[in-house]
């Protein structure tokens, strides 16, 4: 399972056709106190108490089958202990490697459903003691005292909620990769989320010696299922690049993944606009594949300007397709700028062609300041309703 998801602010499980346990994350794990070989393969039923046994029978398994996906689902867990764990779950059903499983989100609600249950009885008791308000001020007060505290203990979880949110915002940066530079190749980037967590992300690795791999997505929309599709890519695309695959083979992979994932699901469908560069510097080559992406920038020394523009749909849009790459030789010197919408739209291509031209003889992260500045005075005058992320390369 992958680091992120195994430590992520809420419990995974995948469950096979038959009810068996095939993977669990560390964070469920924790909230049963159970080891991984303790329930690896055992029945969901080895989790459940007595009553939500009965219910995963003869509700949640037909629902799952007649719709595919089950949302917002109240169970109780039973930890090692017969502790009872409320959760609310979210579920969908996906073939893979023909085989169907059911992948499982779950949320603990215990403090929040004693808080809810508490607040309407202290709501019951204050509208009883208005009724009688002569007879009753005194337990009146006392509900609307309880009232307060109750709604004080709500607003502190709703701060938890931030933090996790927060936690989870940290642990999607620290995926993004840091600055290179050799003798061969200087790249920098700028990455900016709109809210809490992003749906744009960018990776750039030395394969070997002389081959670098940068790429660039824009998951559509933003926000926690953008955030978390690009996290399912960013695993695929580190493992094909450290590969050394070439650009139409990364971007097959990347495609053939998001129509996996939403096989069954087209009603919630998420498609990407993504750019990868295969740099070679021994050749001084590069061979990229364009997704639908915005045209990335290409300037030599003497300012001359040239778009790298899309040669193929975006990912997972349409299935079965064929994508396309080209190859084109650089200059020493010459520099590269690949952007995403939130960059392009509001500051226009022009205005970012013109910052790459007038910065030729300026270091890399002079240009990078000059783009993030724009970006600022921008962000002054418009609100910021997108991701914007941006990567600069210098061939030496």
């Amino acid at each position: 399972m992958d680091g992120q998801l195994n430590h992520a602010p809420c419990g995974f499980l995948t469950l096979s056709e038959k009810g068996k346990i095939v993977s669990i994350n560390q964070t469920l794990l924790s909230i049963l106190d159970y080891h991984m070989d303790q329930l690896n393969g055992k029945s969901i039923n080895s989790i459940l108490s007595v009553p939500s046994q009965m219910f995963y029978q003869f509700y949640f398994v037909p629902l799952l089958k007649v719709k595919g996906k089950i949302e917002e689902l109240y169970i109780s867990l039973e930890s090692s202990s017969k502790r009872e764990i409320p959760v609310i779950v979210n579920a969908v059903q996906q073939t893979l490697n023909g085989e169907t499983v059911t992948n499982c989100i779950l949320f603990p609600i215990r403090q929040r459903s004693e808080y809810e249950n508490e607040l309407l009885i202290a709501k019951k008791n204050a509208e009883a003691a208005l009724v009688e308000k002569h007879q009753a001020n005194e337990a009146l007060e006392r509900a609307l005292t309880k009232l307060k505290h109750k709604q004080e203990k709500l607003l502190e979880l709703y701060e938890q909620t931030s933090r996790e949110l927060e936690l989870a915002r940290t642990i999607q940066k620290t995926s993004l990769t840091k600055p290179i530079l050799t003798n061969d190749i200087q790249i920098e980037a700028f990455h900016q989320a709109s809210s809490e967590l992003s749906g744009d992300i960018y990776g750039f690795y030395q394969i070997d010696k002389h081959r670098y791999g940068v790429i660039l997505l824009d998951v559509m929309g933003h926000g926690i299922s953008s955030a978390l599709i690009t996290m399912s890519l960013h695993s695929l695309f580190q493992r094909l690049i450290s590969f050394g695959m070439n650009t139409k083979t990364v971007m097959k992979e990347l495609d053939d993944h998001l129509h996996n994932l939403f096989q069954d699901y087209e009603e919630v469908r998420h498609y990407c606009t993504a750019i990868y560069l295969l740099i070679d510097t021994k050749k001084q080559e590069i061979e990229y594949c364009n997704a639908g992406h915005p045209p990335a920038f290409w300037q030599d020394l003497q300012r001359n300007q040239q778009e790298l523009g899309a040669t193929n749909v975006p990912i997972g849009m349409f299935e079965e397709v064929d994508y396309n790459n080209k190859t084109i030789s650089y200059s020493p010197g010459d520099r590269l700028l690949l952007y995403t919408d939130g960059v392009g739209e509001p500051l226009g291509t022009g205005h970012l062609a013109t910052l790459l031209s007038e910065s030729t003889t300026s270091p890399l992260v002079q240009l990078k300041e000059n783009i993030t500045d724009s970006i600022a005075t921008q962000g002054n005058s418009h609100q910021q309703d997108d991701d914007q992320c941006f990567i600069l390369i210098e061939l030496k």
